[in-house]
């Protein structure tokens, strides 16, 4: 059964004359009459006037289940875990996300395919990806990767979006052009509150086959406005392009994103976000677990691996950053979640900078924050230690974070200008340092050269320069 009817132009052309007169309001399905139907064909029902930004990528830095599921929790796609090498239509079910179904579609991983890490769709003709699964509580914006396969021609693709458990569908934002070889990130700013399922629908090019990775997708549980919200980890973009390899391995989980180092038995860098909707009264759960979510040849940390080592185990995203219910304070205990950190930096200075960057929550603020470790080499309760567990275990240099506060809302990347504050500090891994984190303050530019990383990928140039080169100065108490 094709999922798609073939006429697209001539759907599209009688679909626009319809709805032309018609408001949002006008055409889109009651939620409480729609009825699944089966899946015989994409009826186009009229468009959805939403802003869409575009970022290049290519700034000064580096790099630039089956039936009805819902999720209410944002994530970011990367297509590394399934795998559909034909163009025949058919459903993958992937994680963290859940089930697509890719019509004249497939996730490619030879050398012509643009993609972060080994995997990523491929389209051509006028095929299509789309969720089989719903956004129960809408979404603030979705953020699409593509580039041209290989030496392709350029096409064109909508965004598409489905309010009926994709009985019908409406084009989203602005039509896309994909013309360059390298991925370039477009952003469409769709605020939604009611369930919704999104979908890639490739509408011009013919046989030019486009590629799409990393696909965003971030919530407002409040519905945006002044309110708090549960945003997506990994909003600001993949600092290290994460995916695959045993040294920069991507994770995501629904309380913060990853890259894992298995050489080092620790993570390069952990992103989350941090609101009020994230925090709550849930006890500490000092649950300490191995992440069995790392691929069995890896090398999986347990806590015994710290025992005795004269070095906490440093969470790098807090775990009262996420006590807002058991399940997700218990993730903040994965092991890929720490690093050998001396108990005069976990307990003092890096303490007191969490403990602050939470205090501005309080005040009506959302942060998106990410933290690392950099180096070989610290001293602990029991002096000074490159490794511990028989060296599988690196104890870094130094502890790194940057977190961009603003205030509650939507639309967080567009909302960032160059007199947002951002905060950045690098602080030693090492006993009898100074308790008073403001003492450690420097600029993202300096993280980035000490790491290679491009922390703020999906700001614009101009933007993310000016914030990048800025030492904090606001009061920090």
């Amino acid at each position: 059964m094709k999922y798609f009817a073939p006429n697209y132009l001539a759907l599209f052309v009688l679909s626009s004359l319809f709805f032309v007169a018609c408001s949002k309001e006008d055409y889109r399905p009651d939620p409480y009459t729609a009825q699944e139907v089966p899946l015989e064909g994409l009826a186009i029902n009229g468009e959805l006037d939403v802003p869409t930004y575009y970022y290049d990528n290519q700034g000064p830095h580096k790099h630039k289940p089956k039936g009805l599921v819902a999720k209410v929790v944002g994530f970011t796609e990367t297509f590394e875990s399934g795998s559909k090498g034909s163009y025949a239509a058919g459903s993958v079910t992937l994680s963290p996300s859940g089930e697509w179904y890719l019509d004249d579609a497939l996730l490619g991983a030879l050398a012509n395919d643009r993609k972060f890490g080994a995997k990523s769709v491929r389209i051509r003709n006028s095929g299509a990806l789309t969720m089989s699964f719903n956004m129960e509580n809408g979404a603030s914006s979705v953020l699409v990767r593509h580039a041209a396969y290989g030496n392709n021609g350029p096409s064109d693709w909508r965004l598409v979006a489905s309010y009926d458990d994709g009985a019908s569908w409406y084009f989203v934002g602005d039509t896309i052009t994909t013309d360059s070889t390298t991925l370039n990130t477009v952003t469409f700013e769709v605020n939604e509150t009611q369930s919704v399922r999104y979908g890639i629908y490739k509408v011009s090019g013919g046989a030019n086959r486009i590629n799409i990775d990393n696909i965003e997708i971030d919530i407002n549980t409040s519905g945006g406005g002044d309110n708090p919200s549960m945003d997506s980890n990994l909003t600001f973009g993949n600092p290290s392009n994460a995916a695959s390899s045993p040294d920069n391995y991507f994770l995501s989980k629904p309380d913060f994103s990853l890259s894992y180092n298995n050489s080092n038995g620790t993570a390069n860098w952990v992103s989350w976000h941090l609101s009020t909707a994230w925090t709550g009264t849930t006890s500490r759960c000092n649950c300490f677990k191995s992440d069995t979510t790392l691929p069995n040849t890896f090398f999986r940390a347990t806590t015994s691996d710290y025992t005795n080592s004269g070095f906490d185990r440093g969470h790098l995203c807090p775990s009262a950053d996420r006590n807002g219910s058991e399940d997700s304070n218990e993730n903040t205990y994965y092991m890929t979640n720490i690093a050998p950190q001396a108990p005069d930096n976990n307990q003092r200075s890096w303490a007191n900078l969490e403990n602050y960057l939470r205090s501005l929550t309080l005040e009506g603020n959302e942060v998106h924050i990410i933290s690392g470790v950099l180096g070989t080499g610290g001293s602990g309760s029991k002096g000074a230690a490159n490794t511990i567990s028989n060296g599988e275990i690196n104890v870094p240099d130094a502890f790194w974070k940057v977190a961009l506060i603003l205030p509650n809302g939507s639309n967080d990347i567009q909302r960032v200008t160059t007199s947002t504050r951002v905060i950045a500090v690098l602080v030693p891994n090492d006993q009898d340092i100074n308790t008073d984190w403001i003492q450690f303050k420097t600029t993202v530019d300096n993280i980035e050269s000490l790491t290679g990383y491009d922390l703020f990928e999906n700001l614009s140039d101009p933007v993310e320069s000016v914030l990048e080169a800025t030492v904090d100065t606001e009061p920090s108490v």
